[in-house]
This record gives C-alpha cells, structure tokens and sequence, in this order.
C-alpha cells in the first residue's frame, strides 16, 4: 500500500509543466467559448500538417533518428487574452498536436503521442510571413527500448522556432525547428532523459 502510494504521489507531481499547459490551455478554451454576442468569433481557426527529420544521441547505440508526422490544431487565445490587457499582434494560440513517429535509428521502431503547445507570433497576424515561438509539453509512448529510459512511456518538454510564410489568404507554408526533452519523471530508474532536435515542414491552413 505504501508504495502504491508513492507511485500514486510521484504521478500526482510529475511533470509540472504538463500540467501548467494542459489546465492552463483548457481553461483557455473554456474561457475562449464564444457568448450569445460574440458567435462571429471562433476558437478553433487553424489546423497545421507537418512532417521533417528528428534526431539525437543514445548511450551504448547509434543515433536515434525519428521522421514524424504530426496534425496540430489551432485554438485562438486573443478573446481570453484581452481581458488581461495582452494584446499581441501576431498569433496567440493554444494547440492540440498529435502525432505518429517512424524511428530508423538505432532500430526500426515506432512512437506516438500529443503534445499541448502556447504559441506566441512575433510579427503582426496579418503580415504574410509570421515567424513564431512555441512552449509545449506532452506524452509520448516509443516501441524502442534504450539505456537512457527504463519505460517506453514518457514524457516530453518542448520549445519550437518557427515561420508561417502565407502564399495565399489562408494557407501558409511552414518551417519549424525544434527542441525536445524526453524522461518519465522518475516513475522508474534509470531515467537519464533523451534530449533530440528535429526540423519539420508543411502547410498550415487558416478557417
């Protein structure tokens, strides 16, 4: 029983970045709902399609090499946001982004998961081109097994560098670097964390 419920309290704590995103994304969107006098507003206004190269170092095997493909929605924050006086110019969205991973590297393997991200425009939503900055933190779950993680369930902190650049009104070509951290919070040792970095393309779509 004690150790159930140290488990129990280990998952109750576990990545608290996870946790700052996922309850402060949702609490945005349940904030971001429109009224009765604001139906011409909405929340979901984009869905993005990536895929690119991922990769990094592993202890005792060669490089993990990852291709991924992934489906991000857009959820606009801006109506939550002016109520405490922030009113950026560019892009303010939440995003819900699940994903699908071919690894080839040390092993043909596979990995799946979400990840929730805060993305900020640095110039303004109605410019052409719209480089950005993203924080994110999820779940993810690899078939591969490695020195570094003693479970194939882990999670994610991320940080993304990206350029929206809009050759139409609504559908924006997209170049993305990024940033990962993978542990699973101690649940069980070892857990010595895979750091790794990919560069995604694609296309985004505004509705």
């Amino acid at each position: 029983m004690l150790a159930l419920a140290r488990y129990f309290c280990i998952i109750l704590w576990m990545k608290k970045i996870i946790t700052l995103v996922l309850i402060s994304g949702f609490i945005l969107l349940a904030s971001n709902t429109p009224h009765a006098e604001e139906t011409n507003q909405k929340s979901l206004v984009g869905v993005e399609f990536l895929t690119g190269f991922g990769w990094g170092k592993l202890k005792g095997q060669t490089n993990y090499n990852v291709i991924p493909f992934s489906a991000a929605f857009d959820f606009n924050l801006k109506n939550l946001s002016s109520k405490i006086n922030f009113n950026p110019s560019g892009i303010f969205q939440f995003q819900i982004e699940p994903f699908l991973g071919f690894i080839s590297r040390p092993h043909n393997n596979l990995e799946t998961g979400t990840i929730f991200w805060l993305k900020l425009g640095l110039f303004p939503d109605t410019w052409r081109l719209e480089p950005y900055v993203k924080l994110g933190a999820g779940l993810n779950y690899m078939t591969l097994h490695t020195d570094e993680q003693s479970t194939q369930f882990n999670f994610t902190e991320q940080a993304a560098l990206g350029i929206h650049y809009f050759f139409t009104n609504n559908t924006a070509f997209t170049l993305e670097g990024r940033w990962r951290h993978l542990s699973n919070s101690g649940i069980k040792e070892p857990n010595h964390g895979i750091n790794s970095y990919s560069v995604n393309t694609g296309i985004a779509y505004k509705f």
